[in-house]
C-alpha cells in the first residue's frame, strides 16, 4: 500500500511550524520594545545628569565672569555681589524646575512603559492561548484529513483490486471464447 498521507501530514507541520514561527517573531518583537522600553526610562537619568551639569556649567562660567568684572573694576563689589545673588537664585530655581520636570518625564513614562508591560503581558497571555486552541484544532483537522486520505487510498485500492479481477475476469472469458471458436 503507497503512503498518501506524506504530503498532507508534510503541509500540516509546515502550517504549525509557520504558525510557531509567527508567534515567536511577535514575542521577540514586544520583547524588544520592552528592552527599548526599559533603554529610554534608563537614559533619562543620564540626560538630566548631562543637562544639569550643562546649566551648572553655565552659572560657573557667569560666576567667571562677575569675578572678573568684580577684580578689574573697583568699587563696583556690591553691584557684584547683588547681580550675583539675583543670577545663583534664577539658577536654583531654573535646577528646580529641571529636577521636578524631569522627575514629572520619568514618572509618566515609568508608568507608561508599566502600562505597556502589562498590556503586552496580557495580549501574549490571549495569543498563546489562542494559538494553543488553533494548534489543536489544526492537529485534529491532520487527524481528520489523513484519515480521509487513508480511507481515500483504500477505495482506489479496492477499486484497483476489483478492476483487476474485473480486467482477469474478462481474459478468461476471451480465452474461453477463443478456445471455443479454436474447437
Amino acid at each position: 500500500m503507497a503512503d498518501y498521507t506524506t504530503p498532507v501530514t508534510t503541509a500540516f507541520e509546515a502550517q504549525r511550524a509557520t504558525i510557531e514561527q509567527s508567534q515567536k517573531a511577535l514575542e521577540q518583537g514586544v520583547e524588544f520594545q520592552k528592552r527599548m522600553n526599559d533603554v529610554v526610562l534608563g537614559s533619562l537619568e543620564s540626560q538630566e545628569s548631562v543637562q544639569r551639569r550643562g546649566v551648572e556649567l553655565s552659572q560657573t562660567a557667569i560666576h567667571t565672569y562677575l569675578d572678573t568684572l568684580e577684580s578689574s573694576a573697583p568699587g563696583v563689589e556690591p553691584a557684584v555681589e547683588e547681580l550675583r545673588s539675583s543670577v545663583d537664585e534664577q539658577f536654583e530655581f531654573l535646577l528646580e524646575n529641571h529636577a521636578e520636570a524631569f522627575d514629572a518625564v520619568e514618572e509618566e513614562l515609568g508608568e507608561g512603559v508599566d502600562a505597556y508591560d502589562d498590556l503586552s503581558a496580557n495580549s501574549l497571555e490571549a495569543l498563546d492561548e489562542q494559538i494553543s486552541m488553533l494548534i489543536e484544532a489544526h492537529e485534529d483537522l491532520e487527524t481528520q484529513s489523513v484519515e480521509a486520505v487513508e480511507g481515500m487510498a483504500d477505495q482506489v485500492e479496492e477499486l484497483q483490486a476489483q478492476v483487476e479481477e474485473v480486467s482477469d475476469q474478462i481474459q478468461d472469458v476471451q480465452e474461453q471464447a477463443a478456445e471455443a471458436v479454436d474447437a
